[in-house]
């Protein structure tokens, strides 16, 4: 029995991106497919003393490419990025420790692929929390026909016997086709996530992992569905 999930990279993303990640056996990053503007793909929620703000990867305005072919317009924003985090997370209580690994991510390259950059944090990040799932690119397999063939296909080529999927995908998957190519379909549930101990006001549920790890360190399984297990 193998358990896949099959989604687009995202920068930085919540804490139920990662859930789904560490509820599989493999977790395929669809980077095939069309980039979508104003999306999760290279940007994410920080909390600060102003709000929630967006904290956006400068990739210019086209949508005729796909994910993987995503480049970044300024290749030392990392640096930026890092210098917004620090204003607003310096003072949380783990962020020097989670500062000591995710610095060098931000600094000591230049940022040149939107998907590159997505899955080293994504892969450093699962590293931290302890996630073993084995992470792949869909680029690794061969993919044919319309979307739902597409990941049929990823999913008998990965060999999985369930497809694990996020349940806004619940508009467009056939989930019959699923199953007579002889696999399940099963809905991740993103519901009763618990707050945790933020800065700067009423709590945001939506905000970036990196806020969970900065206020929370090595305790924020407990925070996920993943400290459950």
């Amino acid at each position: 029995m193998k358990r896949v999930a099959i989604l687009q990279s995202n920068y930085i993303p919540w804490r139920g991106y990662f859930d789904l990640l560490a509820a599989v056996d493999e977790f395929v990053l669809y980077d095939d497919v069309q980039y979508t503007r104003n999306d999760w793909r290279n940007r994410n929620i920080i909390k600060t003393p102003h709000g929630p703000q967006w904290l956006t990867v400068p990739v210019g305005e086209s949508t005729h490419r796909a994910i993987k072919d995503v480049s970044i317009a300024d290749p030392e924003c990392g640096h930026a990025h890092w210098k917004r985090l620090g204003r607003n997370y310096a003072r949380a209580r783990h962020f020097p420790q989670v500062a000591e690994w995710l610095r060098p991510l931000y600094c000591d390259s230049p940022w040149r692929s939107l998907s590159d950059v997505n899955q080293r944090l994504i892969r450093s990040i699962c590293d931290t929390l302890g996630i073993t799932t084995h992470i792949s690119r869909s680029s690794d397999y061969r993919l044919d026909g319309d979307r739902n063939e597409r990941l049929i296909g990823l999913c008998r080529q990965a060999g999985a016997s369930t497809y694990v999927s996020g349940p806004s995908a619940a508009a467009y998957l056939d989930v019959d086709a699923f199953r007579d190519a002889g696999m399940d379909v099963c809905w991740y549930d993103y519901a009763g996530y618990p707050d945790y101990p933020q800065l700067w006001g009423s709590f945001v549920d939506n905000a970036s992992i990196l806020d969970l790890l900065f206020n929370c360190g090595a305790e924020a399984p407990r925070y996920m569905k993943l400290g459950a297990r």
